[in-house]
């Protein structure tokens, strides 16, 4: 870690779905994501190892986890431990949301 302190072009860009792309740093058992989604674009239903929280920045979403669905709207948040299926679907607008993963994705680093 060179730094306290991350900007946008510091972190590791992936588009995970289309219209989703996610900016993610991490630390030593933790990681955060700044996902960004067009409107009306989908995560597909998946799970991982990994527990994720996540707070709604802008815009909406319905989330489904674990079978429950509910539109979620800014300063919402969500918990999904891991292996616990979930999708997100974006609204009419441009969203953001912050995630927060542990441990760790290698797979976003």
């Amino acid at each position: 870690m060179n730094s306290y302190f991350l900007t946008r072009p510091d972190c590791s860009r992936h588009t995970i779905f289309p219209g989703v792309d996610i900016f993610t740093a991490a630390g030593e058992n933790l990681m955060l994501s700044l996902v960004e989604f067009e409107p009306h674009a989908v995560v597909e239903p998946h799970s991982h190892p990994h527990e994720q929280m996540g707070m709604l920045l802008e815009g909406e979403l319905t989330f489904t986890i674990g079978g429950q669905t509910r539109k979620v709207v800014p300063g919402e948040m969500w918990r999904i431990p891991g292996n616990v299926v979930h999708s997100a679907t974006a609204g009419p607008t441009k969203v953001k949301a912050l995630d927060v993963f542990c441990p760790v994705r290698d797979d976003y680093r």
